[in-house]
C-alpha cells in the first residue's frame, strides 16, 4: 500500500533491525562488501559484490563523491584542579583556535575550567556554553593543531558500533582529503583505489564535492510529522571543475549517480540554490524526503540506514517508499550488514 505524502509519520519509516545485523567492524577487502541493486522504477532487487558496481556503471556516467575527511575528534581531558575526566568531541571551528565541542559529562566543563589532553601537547579552556549545551573553547598548543589531533584523538565512530576500531583509515574513504567531518560519509569506504581505477577505464568520470559530515546525521527524528523535524547545518563546497563535469555528463545523456548521501545533499542543495549546478560553496539544512523533486541526481550509491532516520526518508524519496521499505525487509531476511561499516545499496 502507497504511502500518502500528505500525512507522513515518522514511525512509517520504522523497521525491525536484529542488533546481530549492525556491522561492527569493516569488512577486508573494502570492495568485497555485498551490494543490493534497486531498480527505482520497478522495484527489481538484485544481490551482488561491491566491486560489480563496474558493471552499473556506463561509460558517460559520472560519479559524485565527497572528498570529506573525518577529524580524529574525540578527545578525554583531564581537568585542572580536580584531575576529573572529561570527554570532549570536536563539533565545528570556529575561529582561529576556538571549537564548538560536546562534553561529557558537561557539568564538569563549565566556563573558566582548564582541561589537559594526552601528555600536555594540547590544552583548553572553556570560553562558554551555548545552545544545545555545547561548549565553546579555545585550544593551546606548540606545533600543527591537527598532527596533534591525528596523534591523541580517536575516530568519532558511531554509538552503535561498540568495537574498537584497529586502524583509523578505515574510517576514511581511500580519496579523503579535506579535513572537517565528524563522521564518515561511509558510502564511500567501499572503494579502493584500484576499483576506482576500473571505474575510470570504463571512461566514468569523478566529480569530487566537499561536505563536512556533521554529528545532527545521527540525530534521532523526534518529531511525530516528518515535516516538524528541523534539520541539522552542513557545510559544502562545489568546485567548478566538479560542476562542469556533471553539467556535460547530463548533457551527453549519462546519469549522474552521487556516492552516498552527503554527495545528495551537495549536489541537491547546489542546484536548488542556484537553479543549476555550478561553483558554490554555503551551509545546508537540505531535507529530502518523499514528494522532493530530484533536480540533479539520477542514482545512488548508499549504505543502509537506521530506521525512522533522515537518511531512510532520502532514499525512499529517491526509490520511493514502497520499494525501499520491501528492499529493506529483503536486506534483514537476507542478512545484509547494516549502517556505517556495513553493505551498500546502488539505486538506479
Amino acid at each position: 500500500m502507497g504511502l500518502d505524502l500528505r500525512d507522513m509519520k515518522t514511525n512509517d519509516f520504522y523497521y525491525d533491525l536484529p542488533k546481530e545485523l549492525i556491522a561492527q567492524t569493516p569488512i577486508e577487502p573494502r570492495d568485497a562488501s555485498r551490494l543490493m541493486t534497486l531498480n527505482k522504477k520497478t522495484g527489481e532487487i538484485g544481490h551482488r559484490h561491491f566491486y560489480d558496481i563496474v558493471d552499473y556503471l556506463n561509460s558517460n556516467d559520472c560519479l559524485v563523491l565527497n572528498d570529506s575527511r573525518v577529524l580524529p575528534a574525540r578527545l578525554y581531558g583531564i581537568k585542572d584542579g580536580t584531575g576529573a575526566k572529561v570527554e570532549f568531541l570536536l563539533l565545528n571551528h570556529r575561529e582561529d583556535d576556538v571549537w564548538e565541542v560536546l562534553t561529557g559529562p558537561g557539568r564538569r566543563a563549565k566556563p573558566g575550567t582548564h582541561f589537559t589532553f594526552g601528555n600536555g601537547e594540547l590544552k583548553c579552556d572553556v570560553l562558554g556554553i551555548i545552545e544545545d549545551g555545547n561548549r565553546l573553547v579555545k585550544f593551546k598548543y606548540d606545533g600543527n593543531f591537527y598532527e596533534i589531533l591525528d596523534k591523541i584523538g580517536q575516530m568519532p565512530l558511531p554509538h552503535y558500533i561498540k568495537a574498537k576500531l584497529k586502524n583509523n583509515e578505515r574510517y576514511q574513504t581511500v580519496y579523503s582529503k579535506e579535513v572537517g567531518s565528524a563522521a564518515a560519509p561511509t558510502a564511500g569506504l567501499h572503494f579502493t583505489p584500484q576499483l576506482l581505477e576500473k571505474v575510470k577505464q570504463k571512461g566514468v568520470r569523478l566529480a569530487f564535492v566537499t561536505l563536512h559530515v556533521g554529528l545532527g546525521t545521527f540525530r534521532p527524528v523526534t518529531a511525530e510529522k516528518i515535516e516538524d523535524h528541523k534539520m541539522h547545518s552542513e557545510h559544502y563546497y562545489m568546485p567548478q571543475k566538479a560542476a562542469d563535469i556533471i553539467n556535460e555528463t547530463k548533457k551527453n545523456g549519462g546519469r549522474v549517480i552521487c556516492v552516498g548521501t552527503t554527495s545528495c545533499r551537495t549536489l541537491e542543495s547546489v542546484a536548488a540554490k542556484e537553479g543549476c549546478v555550478k561553483e558554490s560553496a554555503g551551509w545546508t539544512d537540505i531535507f529530502i524526503y518523499p514528494g522532493f523533486q530530484f533536480k540533479a541526481m539520477d542514482g545512488l550509491i548508499t549504505n543502509f540506514h537506521l530506521p525512522e532516520s533522515t537518511l531512510i526518508m532520502l532514499v525512499s524519496a529517491l526509490a520511493g517508499y514502497d520499494h525501499i521499505m520491501n528492499a529493506y525487509r529483503v536486506a534483514v531476511q537476507e542478512k545484509y550488514r547494516f549502517f556505517s561499516f556495513g553493505d551498500a545499496m546502488f539505486i538506479y
